[in-house]
């Protein structure tokens, strides 16, 4: 049986391959099981610089499998809720295991990015996008409201006004309007996704390794701090960053005029 999700890994930087290709990459049960393990792993492995996400085939991921919703149709109202808690809880696991993790993750999408694939975006570190991407909630159209963090995310990205809009009216945009929202950091050709892909990926492998981790850190925890605590805690982080050889590399290289070789601790 083939697996729904593909991880592969080139020296610093692993890749996950959302792999369901004839169905748009539509999340079943099995695929969330896939996508917990994985993330669980791969937040674990100390020796990573980077985590890249994609789909395979045409879309990067068309959301939930409507034909696993239709088999729960036949259930009870209070059975249907109960088991669809469950199984949004068990998920969730892998959002959370995505924000802890302390390497940086970078999404590329193209095609359909939808539903959970918006949430699953969203929930990265940074997005590169083909300029064929289209973008869409899509929850509005099944009755449900957005699973996969994606009602924490959207506001904190685009704001309350327009999150309400996407998630309300479920309207389809374009590559560039999520650009513009913020939530791409980079539209590109189609056919140069995956060079560019490969350029930002090796890029964020190759940066300070604590410093970008603790970047990434800071970044996440901001949001939920006082201005005090956001200070005390870029305080103790510099401080953890001067004390790393990859300070060193890059204050010499800087006073020898030449690009850092970080990495070597």
């Amino acid at each position: 049986m083939t697996s729904p999700i593909l991880l592969s890994r080139d020296g610093l930087i692993a890749t996950l391959t959302l792999n369901r290709p004839d169905t748009l990459n539509a999340l079943d049960p099995t695929m969330m099981d896939a996508l917990v393990a994985h993330t669980a792993a791969l937040a674990a492995d100390e020796s990573l610089r980077c985590v890249v996400i994609q789909g395979e085939g045409k879309h990067f991921m068309a959301g939930g499998d409507i034909r696993h919703f239709a088999e729960q149709l036949e259930l009870a109202p209070d059975e249907r809720e109960h088991r669809f808690t469950l199984l949004i809880g068990r998920l969730h696991a892998a959002i959370e295991q995505l924000q802890r993790m302390p390497h940086p993750v970078l999404a590329s999408v193209h095609g359909a990015v939808a539903g959970f694939g918006l949430s699953l975006l969203c929930a990265c570190d940074l997005a590169i996008a083909a300029e064929g991407s289209y973008f869409t909630a899509a929850y509005r159209q099944l009755g449900l409201t957005p699973d996969g963090g994606l009602s924490y995310a959207l506001p904190r990205i685009v704001g309350g006004k327009k999150a309400m809009e996407i998630l309300a009216l479920g309207e389809r945009f374009g590559a560039q309007e999520a650009l513009r929202l913020g939530l791409v950091n980079r539209v590109v050709p189609d056919a140069e996704l995956v060079r560019a892909t490969a350029a930002m990926a090796a890029a964020l492998a190759s940066g300070p390794v604590l410093a970008t981790r603790n970047g990434k850190r800071l970044l996440r925890h901001s949001l939920s701090r006082s201005l005090s605590e956001q200070l005390d805690a870029e305080a103790a982080s510099f401080g953890a960053c001067a004390a790393t050889g990859d300070f060193v590399e890059g204050v010499r290289a800087f006073l020898d005029k030449r690009a850092p070789n970080f990495g070597e601790d």
